[in-house]
């Protein structure tokens, strides 16, 4: 419960700052492709530190409660955040295309946790 809001606070805070990085301090030094692959990144995050907020919160309310379905979603979406926005912002940064392998990885993740969180809203008893 409280895990998954304080990661999500903290996922939602370094997008605002990495975004704003990207967009000032990195902007001689990233090309039209490297900004594009930044700002991807920075979205996704921004995207699931507001879902990891939500469950945090669902998993707090009677409305859904704590699960192991929510709790394995919150860790599927912090995986995520680390192999998806990762991989990209050090390929922004230092062009290494072999990075663009691990992407995928947090894609599924990220895809995992979804799912989770589908799940535990079907299996939950009104």
């Amino acid at each position: 419960m409280k895990g998954s809001i304080i990661s999500g606070a903290i996922h939602g805070f370094l997008a605002v700052a990495l975004g704003a990085f990207g967009a000032h301090a990195l902007k001689e030094v990233l090309d039209d492709y490297g900004t594009g692959i930044w700002d991807t990144a920075i979205q996704y995050q921004m995207f699931h530190a507001t879902a990891l907020l939500v469950i945090g919160i669902l998993m707090s309310s009677k409305l859904l409660g704590a699960s192991k379905q929510l709790k394995w979603a919150a860790i599927c979406m912090n995986l995520g955040i680390i192999f998806f926005t990762g991989s990209l912002l050090v390929l922004a940064i230092s062009g290494i295309g072999i990075l663009g392998a691990i992407t995928p990885i947090g894609g599924v993740f990220f895809l995992i946790g979804w799912i989770l969180l589908i799940l535990s809203a079907l299996k939950h008893k009104n």
